[in-house]
């Protein structure tokens, strides 16, 4: 993103060389100009404020707006500046966050403002238009993260605090500045300005004055405008309860809300799961050239909220009580909620790596996700990758776009066991990655971070030393089910059992008075359904999952009738179909 250059008084408009500032076409403007209305801007007229929510889509008639960062504070510059036929604001305007910027007006005009509801509605009712928008808002949202705009995250690289909020902010896509304590010249300024003592950190700092001791996901959340859910009563009712919001859960908040009915889907970290730490994904139907996990989420997450389901993050549930045919819903904080019907799609967190030391390392150079979060903590670095399959292998594609070099350390003897044809093939040809296969890590060498790895051959019992800055851990998963222990069955490994493995072991007086056995997605618990990574003998795959999340509805709308394959007719007299069409944003 480029910094404005002021000439003659006179200032330059920002070049769109990522397709991030696109114009909008004479008919488009057109369009847009029956749902707004026209308004002329006064030179040094602020549009909008970072840290405020967003009030109006804004079109640029004439005259210019230049969108600053930290306005007004010592970090203050330019993002970009924009003339006629550009449309302002980012992502946040489409998901009801915070502004992480401000506009202000340089040269006086006139700007089409349309109501954000209306706009929302507009993103999903056209789809040339919407595609136009959400990309536009997609490629502001990167840039910003790249600046490192937004709010700063004031912290030692050695506190877990800090690692938590960090992890939060990348996981959900948040612009942000990391400020180490330990490293940055600027950490110790801060500190006096705001008289923070270093026991108070972590703080967040945003807008220059507003100040966070170390708070909560849910704290931070609300501060920047995030969904974070609220107390409610136990007679508050929602039809669907989707926990989780991986591909899963948002497949089923998507179909569920299309269908008409009500429907919350709560994450405890953030929406996408492990999908939307995927660099790249190639083999997802409909994207030829891959799509990043971030986007297919951002889109996923922009159709939920077009259909009126409700997100909720962080929101994380802690037990699931059975109750009049119905069930409560408890979170971590107290508050509860009743639902008709709950999906499980909490999918999985990968396994820790059992090796003596690696513990302490864990958040400060051992990682369980390759993002440009932890990418960046790692540059020009050679790094290891543990694991054999898809995960690892696109992790590995990605870290080498930021390391010096890639240590693939694969178990087993053949890199095709696990690992898609197409992911091999990358891997193997990549000249920065050397993967070793039949190699397990014994040992890591450290003083504050990691520096080496001893690895093993497994065959020849050989042993040697890899230097490595980081260390990345994919080998295999186990599933978010602790809360659900002695609720309904699970198998041995802790994942839950559905269709005919549910009806194996479940109460047969409770499914005697329904008249039928449980359903293909369908739990121990009527009512109570599973998909995706969560579920006993699921395909691990991101395709697969969506399209679970997707079935669980139509099989949600089977128990509210209780009529076998009969579905109410949908309000224009056609039943819905969970394999139906549902037009992408």
């Amino acid at each position: 993103m480029s910094t404005a250059e002021h000439e003659k008084g006179a200032v330059r408009e920002t070049p769109d060389r990522y397709g991030a500032f696109p114009r909008l076409t004479p008919e488009q403007l057109e369009d847009l100009s029956a749902h707004g209305e026209r308004r002329r801007t006064a030179e040094g007229e602020v549009l909008y404020r970072e840290g405020e929510p967003f009030r109006e889509f804004l079109v640029i008639l004439s005259g210019t707006v230049e969108i600053l960062s930290d306005q007004g504070g010592p970090d203050e510059r330019t993002v970009a500046v924009h003339g006629p036929g550009r449309f302002l604001g980012e992502l946040g305007l489409l998901e009801g966050q915070a502004a992480f910027n401000t506009a202000v007006v340089r040269e006086a005009g006139e700007i089409l403002a349309v109501p954000v509801e209306r706009q929302r509605a507009l993103v999903g009712s056209d789809p040339v238009l919407g595609d136009l928008i959400l990309r536009a808002y997609l490629g502001r949202r990167y840039l910003l993260i790249g600046l490192g705009a937004g709010f700063r995250i004031l912290g030692s690289c050695y506190s877990r605090d800090t690692l938590r909020l960090r992890e939060f902010a990348a996981r959900n896509r948040l612009p942000h500045r990391w400020v180490d304590l330990e490293r940055d010249k600027e950490a110790e300024a801060l500190l006096r300005r705001f008289a923070i003592r270093p026991e108070e950190t972590p703080v967040v700092l945003w807008q220059g004055e507003r100040l966070l001791r170390n708070p909560s996901n849910a704290e931070l959340a609300r501060l920047i405008g995030l969904p974070a859910p609220a107390p409610s009563a136990e007679n508050e009712r929602c039809e669907v309860m989707v926990v989780g919001a991986g591909p899963a859960g948002l497949a089923a908040a998507v179909y569920g809300a299309s269908d008409g009915l009500t429907t919350v889907t709560v994450d405890a970290v953030a929406t996408g799961g492990q999908a939307a730490t995927s660099s790249r994904i190639e083999n997802y139907l409909g994207f030829p050239s891959g799509i990043s996990g971030g986007e297919l989420i951002e889109r996923a997450v922009l159709q939920a909220h077009k259909f009126g389901a409700r997100l909720m993050v962080p929101a994380e549930v802690s037990a699931l009580t059975p109750q009049d045919d119905e069930y409560i819903v408890t979170f971590t904080d107290g508050s509860r909620a009743r639902a008709g019907a709950v999906v499980l799609a909490s999918g999985v967190r990968y396994r820790r790596l059992e090796v003596p030391g690696i513990d302490r390392l864990e958040g400060i150079s051992v990682y369980y996700a390759a993002t440009v979060h932890e990418a960046g903590l790692c540059r020009a670095d050679p790094v290891a990758v543990v694991g054999g399959g898809n995960s690892a292998g696109q992790a590995a594609l990605f870290l080498a776009q930021h390391a010096s070099e890639v240590h693939l350390l694969v178990r087993g003897s053949d890199l095709n066991a696990d690992m898609s044809r197409y992911l091999v093939d990358q891997v193997e040809q990549h000249p920065k990655i050397e993967v070793l296969l039949q190699t397990e890590v014994r040992g890591v060498a450290s003083k504050e971070k990691l520096e080496s790895l001893t690895v093993e051959d497994n065959a020849s019992h050989e042993r040697r030393e890899l230097q490595a800055a980081a260390l990345f851990v994919f080998i295999g998963a186990r599933p978010r089910t602790e809360w659900l222990k002695g609720v309904l069955a699970l198998d041995e490994r802790g994942f839950v059992l559905t269709g005919a493995d549910a009806g194996a072991v479940a109460d047969t007086n409770r499914w005697a008075s329904l008249g039928r056995d449980p359903m293909l997605l369908e739990t121990t618990l009527p009512g109570v359904f599973a998909a995706g990574d969560v579920r006993s003998g699921s395909v691990k795959r991101v395709a697969s999952a969506t399209g679970e999340g997707a079935m669980a509805i139509r099989l949600v709308h089977e128990h509210r009738e209780r009529r076998g394959n009969l579905v109410p007719a949908g309000p224009e007299g056609r039943r819905p179909e969970a394999g139906g069409s549902v037009s992408s944003v």
